[in-house]
């Protein structure tokens, strides 16, 4: 088994069917990609995995325990292994960027003060965004808030990280900042799953593609299985043919 099994996942919102058996696993280590049009419902995938959203019937299984049957109270445990960062960031405006990395910091840990303030500094310091504790997320690039939000995720050194479309209207400067941080913190072995349209950060970053059309996974496969395959559902989508 994989450390993160989807199985036979099925969504409704309303009338409209999104999700009609959605099935894929992630190794321990590995980076998979989630690609497919605007509303086919990738983020609402990873939402799952942190009990944001629910499914109507199927399984969400991480380290071997069944996420949809848990209660909410149950999930702080698996939010401390899981990091999530958000498309826009989902910063707090009232907050500094000190605040904003110290507070995972402070619900979930017993550190002191000065071991978040170092803890924070160094983080800082890795994402390129050292002298910004004191500025409030408003004052802040968009590209900025990204990387800030991507900080705050990983600031409990989860096992897994959901990146949802983090690279989305960002310049190109931004855009390979934030690839380069991916690639960074693959390399120390954690899990992640990347939800992007950028196929060539995809193809850039991670070991497997899973492309999800019609409610279901269509075609799932390493970029160099991908690349040998001319015309199949990933290679199309990546050249625009799709979509």
């Amino acid at each position: 088994m994989g450390l993160i099994e989807v199985s036979n996942f099925c969504k409704k919102f309303g009338t409209k069917q999104v999700h009609r058996g959605v099935s894929f696993s992630v190794k321990k280590g590995e980076c998979l990609g989630l690609v497919g049009g605007s509303g086919t419902g990738k983020s609402v995938l990873l939402r799952s995995l942190i009990g944001l959203e629910r499914p109507d019937s199927g399984k969400v299984i991480f380290d071997g325990k069944d996420l949809s049957e848990l209660k909410e109270r149950d999930f702080q445990e698996v939010r401390k292994r899981i990091g999530y960062a958000f498309q826009g960031g989902a910063l707090f405006d009232s907050m500094t960027v000190f605040d904003n990395l110290a507070y995972p910091l402070r619900e979930h840990t017993g550190f002191s003060e000065a071991k978040i303030k170092e803890k924070i500094a160094a983080t800082l310091s890795s994402f390129g965004l050292s002298g910004n504790e004191n500025v409030f997320p408003a004052s802040l690039s968009g590209g900025m808030q990204k990387r800030v939000g991507l900080a705050r995720a990983i600031i409990l050194g989860p096992e897994v990280i959901l990146y949802d479309e983090p690279t989305a209207g960002l310049d190109p400067f931004n855009t390979r900042k934030i690839s380069e941080m991916i690639l960074a913190l693959k390399s120390t072995g954690v899990t992640s799953i990347l939800v992007t349209h950028d196929m060539p950060i995809a193809f850039n970053v991670c070991d497997r593609i899973a492309m999800l059309v019609g409610g279901v996974i269509k075609a799932i496969g390493t970029v160099k299985e991908i690349e040998a395959q001319e015309g199949n559902y990933i290679a199309k989508f990546a050249s625009g043919e799709m979509f």
